[in-house]
């Protein structure tokens, strides 16, 4: 006989997890995705004494950018413009950030390197966080241009 298959029923039908679990998913494999977001969420509530969909939401809030930088070619030069983000842009780029960053660490399963991204960037550090500083960074040092926005 083989083992039960763990069966993974949404705790939460929130559609910011359900985004994220599908941007999270590989090859059509939802239920494998959704398993690593909730055994993440599991070791988040082991790690810490708070909420873990509140450490969740937290890390997508902080890593949201509001500001990125666009190209915009003005007779024959290309200028790096920064421009506000639109609300479903900073979602799309935070989910994507923590995600990128969490399939970077090496070495532990998914589920934990999503976890310690999650928890890193819900405290305002790790590669997510970097990245979107870099980001500001960026929108920052061509602060000049903003006048060739639309």
């Amino acid at each position: 006989m083989s083992k039960p298959i763990k069966k993974y029923i949404p705790k939460n039908s929130d559609p910011l997890i359900e985004k994220f679990i599908c941007c999270m998913m590989h090859d059509g494999k939802k239920s494998i995705s959704r398993g690593i977001f909730w055994d993440a969420m599991d070791v988040i509530k082991t790690r810490t004494k708070d909420e873990p969909l509140d450490i969740f939401n937290k890390a997508l809030l902080n890593v949201t950018p509001l500001v990125e930088v666009r190209p915009k070619r003005v007779g024959g030069s290309v200028y790096q413009v920064p421009t506000e983000v639109p609300i479903k842009r900073q979602q799309a780029l935070s989910i994507r950030w923590i995600i990128n960053a969490a399939r970077d660490r090496k070495g532990i399963p998914m589920s934990q390197k999503l976890a310690m991204e999650l928890l890193d960037a819900s405290v305002e550090q790790g590669n997510a966080i970097k990245k979107k500083q870099d980001v500001l960074r960026m929108a920052q040092a061509n602060k000049a241009f903003a006048h060739l926005a639309k």
